[in-house]
């Protein structure tokens, strides 16, 4: 199955709810935990659907098990805190809140602010008194990839930009790569998984020269 940026999401009773933003993945299995679907008529913010709740995935939708009423509860992709400088370390905490997180603040300033003597702002809001930390509701140690993330080769020449992730028919394990063109190809390849040395949020670096990759046949969907 292909999962490709930008493909429509829909529900099993045929309602769209947004579009794939990103696909997130663990580097050390290359299991496909999740999508994130980007808002739409449905989701007023980004949302992490686990892939489990994946039907059918071809390069232009995706169908979901579930209705609408099912993925209220799907957490969103950020979340974002507003925390007291003096109460902000940097460190993470159980839950991927920050040490000395105390409870969440969904709008901005928090309310109270003013009374606290925070002053100097528009209306008599503060200026800058709350460090914002923001939160990726993604399994540990998974990568949420972004859209047309560089692809690297292992002598350092940039070959091309993530198009499709290409899975299992389970949508379990992230098989291929769909590269599109860039300063090595003029056409689209399908490169293994398995030639990837690093992955990070916007590039792949992969283990194998650009030279191996000139030898992969040109992509025929």
């Amino acid at each position: 199955m292909q999962l490709k940026d930008g493909a429509t999401v829909y529900t099993a009773d045929g309602q769209t709810v947004g579009s794939i933003d990103r696909v997130v993945i663990d580097p050390r299995t290359d299991e496909v935990t999740h999508i994130v679907v980007r808002q739409g008529f449905f989701f007023t913010e980004d949302k992490v659907v686990p892939t489990d709740l994946i039907d059918v995935a071809t390069e232009e939708e995706v169908r979901l098990r579930a209705d609408v009423e099912d993925l209220d509860d799907l957490p969103r992709f950020e979340e974002r805190y507003y925390i007291p400088p003096e109460d902000f370390s940097g460190a993470e905490g159980e839950m991927g809140y920050p040490v000395g997180y105390a409870r969440p603040y969904y709008w901005y300033p928090p309310v109270g602010a003013a009374g606290l003597g925070y002053y100097g702002g528009a209306y008599g809001y503060p200026t800058a008194p709350y460090v914002t930390h923001t939160v990726l509701n993604i399994p540990e140690g998974t990568i949420a990839l972004q859209e047309g993330a560089r692809v690297i080769s292992a002598d350092g020449k940039e070959v091309g930009n993530v198009e499709e992730v290409v899975t299992d028919a389970n949508i379990e394990r992230a098989t291929h790569l769909l590269i599109t063109e860039g300063w090595l190809f003029t056409e689209k390849r399908l490169i293994p998984v398995d030639w990837i040395k690093d992955v990070a949020e916007d590039e792949i670096r992969l283990a194998v020269s650009s030279r191996t990759l000139e030898q992969v046949p040109e992509y025929q969907p």
